[in-house]
């Protein structure tokens, strides 16, 4: 397969996780503005889903207040954010339409019919939109996408490819989902343990869609430690930090075999597996969840590059 097919497959499914996440980062939001705050009132923390997603000076740059309606638009419709869903689709349709010959009819279909579907609501008087059907609309558009792929597509290079982009876009944003977190509890650390820390780490489960698969998996009460351990290091969930990086090293493994040359690229993707196979729940509270998961998303954005530089850039492996 040419790089530059690969190239727009990979990026095409980035694209298209990122904008879930996006979406979900927006129901964290507005779920967690609705926690009563201890001090009186309601909490506001929004700024902490900013700060995750890393744009909250460009927010600011712009809008100045971080009040929900401001942030709404920011995550969904302003094209001036990269990563909003907005831009997220059209960037994920633009990458299709290059190479639409790669794509099945049906795949194809699902993404343009996503995008016309979001410029009619672009149409909208925002007044008439709430935030859960935004977040909706995308992750029923994106499973959709992915349930597509899955059904028709060839399991060829390009299959893999978009499989690759799919693992390492869902680690890092798992990875900033958690990380929230740290952010919404900075300000006053006296909150860890308490009931409003209980609600929010409940509430993460839900924006993951995780409370089920929680349910199975853990008997007994909520706690950081058990949804910590589902969201990182539980293989058998398919957002965890341990089965994105599985599938990302399993679609390598695909490729090297095709090619009968592994690279470099499959080599650091093992090595960050075997790390995070190896941690347990008690070494990443002991080194501090924050500064597990930025090591963890400093990594993964450096298996991604590899990625880039050993097969879609044409460097030598």
């Amino acid at each position: 397969m040419l790089s530059r097919t690969a190239d727009h497959l990979y990026w095409m499914a980035r694209y298209l996780e990122r904008a879930e996440t996006t979406s979900r980062l927006l129901e964290v939001g507005a779920r967690t503005a609705l926690l009563p705050d201890p001090s009186g009132g309601y909490r506001n923390d929004w700024e902490a889903v900013l700060q995750a997603k890393g744009t909250l000076e460009e927010f600011k740059e712009k809008y100045g207040d971080t009040n929900q309606r401001n942030i709404e638009t920011w995550l969904f419709f302003d094209s001036d954010n990269p990563a909003s869903v907005l831009s997220c689709i059209n960037a994920a349709r633009e990458n299709a339409r290059v190479v639409r010959t790669a794509l099945t009819s049906t795949v194809w279909d699902a993404i343009n019919s996503a995008y016309q579907e979001l410029k009619q609501l672009q149409r909208v008087e925002r007044s008439k939109l709430m935030v859960t059907d935004l977040t909706e609309w995308t992750q029923r558009f994106c499973h959709l996408v992915r349930g597509c792929i899955s059904a028709t597509q060839l399991r060829n290079d390009g299959y893999a490819f978009m499989g690759i982009g799919t693992s390492i876009e869902r680690a890092d944003n798992t990875a900033r989902l958690i990380d929230v977190k740290y952010y919404v509890l900075l300000p006053s650390l006296s909150y860890v343990g308490s009931g409003l820390d209980q609600s929010q780490w409940a509430l993460l489960l839900q924006s993951m869609t995780a409370q089920r698969a929680f349910n199975w998996s853990y008997s007994g009460e909520i706690t950081a430690q058990k949804i910590a351990h589902l969201l990182i290091l539980n293989r058998k969930f398919p957002r965890s930090l341990l089965s994105s990086v599985q599938w990302t090293c399993d679609h390598l493994d695909d490729i090297a075999q095709n090619y009968a040359n592994g690279t470099r690229a499959q080599q650091d993707a093992h090595q960050l597996f075997d790390d995070l196979s190896r941690a347990t729940v008690d070494d990443i509270f002991d080194e501090g969840l924050h500064e597990f998961l930025q090591r963890f998303v400093a990594r993964n954005a450096g298996l991604a590059n590899t990625v880039q530089d050993v097969y879609l850039r044409g460097i030598p492996a």
